[in-house]
């Protein structure tokens, strides 16, 4: 379905009010589409019986734009004069809806600049890593040394599981599974304390099956 911009205003002048659009001279028109292909705005549609173009919706059309017309092969397509667009303006007074326009743009383009800075600043950092651990866990009190570690600090050990064949088993040495998460509770950089944590597996003699950055 075509779309429908007649509604839409121009710098606080409705667009109907304006009587900026095409037309065409259908003698001259040769049918080569290049208007109707061209025209993002679905000004034009092209009536294949007659093979040539028509427009069906002229108050699509941008307030200015003459793409269709400049690059028509055969001139069939013309505009009002410009001193029309410049008589709007003057009667309408619209450079101040203009500058209100451009002061909005410029503060959202600064919004986005921004949000594009900070997104790629915490795309640089580390601040969640799986760790997935086998080994024996019960006797070596993984998880209370883990706790004892993020106590007053800004990191937070999470999601963690461990699985073991049976509880005896586990009181007997059985090797066990483990997974857990760290966090940055502040989103900051978590690479040094994942050293830790590291250094923390290798001196229990644990099994460090894989680690992954989340």
């Amino acid at each position: 379905m075509a779309k429908d911009l007649s509604t839409q205003v121009w710098h606080g002048i409705p667009r109907k009010e304006i009587p900026w659009y095409p037309t065409i001279t259908a003698e001259k028109c040769i049918g080569c589409e290049l208007c109707y292909i061209s025209c993002g705005r679905e000004v034009f549609e092209y009536n294949e019986t007659i093979r040539k173009a028509t427009v069906e919706r002229n108050y699509n059309c941008m307030v200015g734009c003459s793409t269709c017309s400049t690059v028509c092969p055969t001139e069939a397509i013309t505009f009002p004069g410009r001193d029309l667009i410049w008589k709007f303006e003057k009667e309408y007074k619209i450079f101040k809806e203009v500058r209100k326009e451009g002061k909005e743009k410029r503060e959202k383009k600064k919004i986005l600049e921004e949000r594009a800075k900070a997104e790629a600043a915490l795309a640089k950092l580390t601040t969640r890593i799986k760790f997935e651990l086998a080994g024996q866990f019960g006797e070596k009190g993984l998880p209370k040394i883990l706790k004892e570690m993020i106590a007053n600090r800004p990191f937070d050990v999470i999601n963690f599981q461990m699985q073991v064949p049976t509880m005896k088993g586990a009181d007997e040495g059985a090797p066990c599974y483990s997974s857990f998460e760290i966090v940055s509770t502040e989103q900051k950089d978590i690479s040094e304390f994942a050293s830790e944590v590291r250094n923390l597996i290798k001196d229990k003699g644990i099994v460090l099956v894989s680690e992954t950055k989340l």
